[in-house]
């Protein structure tokens, strides 16, 4: 089992959970960060950190952001290691809670 990063992390990209990872499976992209799959050790120590509520376990990730369980695995295998806490995107609490944001990614 893996953890997941949904929706509501689109253009706010706070790394809080970043921070607390053992295991450094976080990736980071222009707007978004996501979870290695195979790298997620399963601890649950980033679900609490994330202060936007984007992180899931795959079993509970909410139906309609399914999609977000392959997204992750896969632009984990492309985008660069984040293993520091950073300031979240300047206007990241301006899109938090916002819906329908996936056309917001920016890859």
């Amino acid at each position: 089992m893996t953890f997941v990063i949904g929706e509501n992390c689109i253009k706010c990209k706070y790394t809080d959970c970043v921070e607390v990872c053992p295991v450094d499976c976080f990736y980071e992209g222009p707007n978004f960060l996501v979870i290695h799959p195979d790298e997620c050790i399963d601890c649950a120590l980033c679900e609490p950190e994330c202060p936007a509520n984007a992180i899931f376990s795959e079993d509970e990730v909410p139906e309609d952001q399914q999609e977000f369980i392959e997204l992750n695995a896969e632009l984990a295998e492309i985008w660069p290691n984040i293993t520091e806490k950073k300031d979240p995107l300047p206007d990241a609490e301006e899109w938090d809670g916002k819906k329908g944001k996936l056309d917001q990614l920016e890859r």
